[in-house]
């Protein structure tokens, strides 16, 4: 049996460095809205300062959920049903001790013993349809990102007046799925991930490379950060809309990382991996998942690849 130190020390001995970078840049927070939606004034405003924040925009096909009834079964359980893309799916709960489901008004509600009223709510429904019965993703057509100077400009100000957002539309929907939004929040922090390599060929200058990653990486600005975030993630999602970045990245020759270059980044890491998000993220090229990790060397050289052997 081959000793898993050596496998680990054979695999290291040929890189360069005995310190290496990346940048790693994640998602915070979201907010998710029908693409109509941006041209209603109060269906905004109830986002408020999150959508100010979101200067990434992933513009994608969700299943139409509608509610369609509900019942209740003996043994205390309530079943709520919703047509989703066509397909009818069910969900079940457990009601509390005395309660009653009742229609009324076109509405349903439950009524506990004490006469209080309420209803499961959808937002939780479709976490359940999506976690449960895997009916809720979420198919990504295209990326972009809107930052302006100093951050001045979000997602939704460049949405506005978006021609591929418009192309699409155009194009038609298909039957049973509707034009969503997914506006993201990168950390507005840089965080960095460090490799430790004592069986590189150079180990004289790891010092030196630790101080200069601490003191160029983390002088990262937000629009460059943003910048390479929508990069990264076009490349590994390589969105049906999307022209620029699906086959160039990573790229010297590319204005957007020549200061990543010029920082000596190894590698960048690019995460949506946010447990609340009620679908699972797909396109041709990557298969339905709740989470996502775009991780791309900045180097060819075997030498300098680090971080994903």
């Amino acid at each position: 049996m081959t000793d898993p130190s050596e496998e680990l020390a054979s695999m290291l001995k040929d890189k360069m460095f005995d310190v290496e970078h990346a940048l790693g840049m994640y998602a915070t927070s979201y907010v998710i809205m029908p693409a109509a939606a941006i041209y209603d004034e109060r269906a905004v405003g109830q986002f408020g300062k999150t959508l100010s924040t979101c200067h990434i925009y992933v513009i994608g096909l969700m299943p139409r959920i509608d509610f369609a009834g509900a019942r209740e079964e003996s043994g205390g359980v309530l079943v709520t049903s919703f047509e989703v893309a066509g397909a009818t799916r069910e969900l079940r709960w457990p009601l509390p001790p005395g309660a009653r489901l009742m229609y009324e008004d076109e509405f349903w509600y439950v009524v506990d013993a004490e006469g209080h009223r309420s209803f499961p709510d959808i937002d939780v429904a479709v976490k359940r349809l999506s976690d449960e019965l895997d009916a809720i993703s979420f198919e990504v057509l295209y990326i972009g990102q809107a930052y302006g100077k100093d951050g001045s400009r979000n997602a939704l100000d460049r949405l506005l007046k978006h021609e591929t957002l418009q192309k699409i539309s155009l194009q038609g929907i298909p039957d049973g799925y509707r034009l969503n939004l997914l506006l993201l929040e990168v950390q507005p922090a840089t965080t960095m991930f460090t490799v430790f390599n004592p069986f590189a060929k150079d180990t004289e200058q790891g010092s030196r490379r630790i101080s200069s990653g601490l003191d160029k990486l983390f002088n990262t600005s937000e629009a460059e950060r943003i910048s390479v975030y929508e990069a990264s993630l076009i490349r590994y999602f390589q969105p049906r809309y999307n022209k620029e970045f699906k086959n160039s990245f990573p790229s010297t020759n590319m204005k957007v990382l020549a200061d990543c270059y010029d920082k000596d980044f190894a590698a960048v890491i690019a995460e949506i991996c946010i447990d609340e998000l009620p679908f699972k993220m797909f396109t041709e090229a990557v298969p339905p998942k709740l989470k996502h990790i775009a991780k791309h060397d900045l180097h060819d050289e075997a030498a300098r690849k680090a971080f994903f052997t």
